[in-house]
């Protein structure tokens, strides 16, 4: 059963500031920005709860974040040195994630079977992504790799 996530920058935050839907519009997480030295997003379920959280390693040649469920490190993704194509380096579950070249739609796959796909859509006032997870219990963590590549472009820029 696929679950489809529609994630929402807030327009005029001071921090980077999301909320998540799933496909009837209900509010399913929320990213709230910290002050940090690198990015810092914190992901809270419906109820408010701390659910994940994702942290930027600073002083790194590659931009790499630090993923975390319920307080417990589960792995990191970082970009890829590459020319055209983007990918980042998921060290997390053996998956791997693949952008195309204009870095607007990405793949995560799983033993070569693509579980995610990424992708943003270009013609809206604030930054969307829609999130299509095969699996719904992937939803947080497809959820972290979406905001790593975000956080990943916008250090860039």
């Amino acid at each position: 059963m696929n679950m489809k996530l529609l994630l929402k920058q807030k327009l005029f935050s001071w921090f980077d500031s999301y909320n998540v839907y799933d496909e009837y519009g209900e509010t399913v997480f929320k990213v709230k920005g910290q002050l940090s030295f690198g990015h810092r997003l914190v992901v809270y379920d419906a109820n408010g709860r701390e659910i994940g959280m994702l942290k930027e390693k600073v002083f790194a040649f590659l931009p790499r974040f630090y993923m975390y469920v319920n307080g417990v490190e589960i792995g990191w993704i970082k970009k890829k040195f590459t020319f055209f194509k983007p990918q980042f380096e998921l060290n997390c579950n053996g998956w791997l994630v693949d952008g195309n070249f204009f870095e607007w739609d990405y793949s995560v796959y799983e033993n070569n079977n693509e579980i995610i796909t990424l992708s943003k859509e270009i013609f809206n006032f604030t930054d969307t992504y829609v999130i299509d997870v095969k699996r719904p219990e992937d939803g947080l963590l497809g959820l972290l790799i979406v905001l790593a590549i975000d956080a990943e472009k916008c250090s860039r820029n």
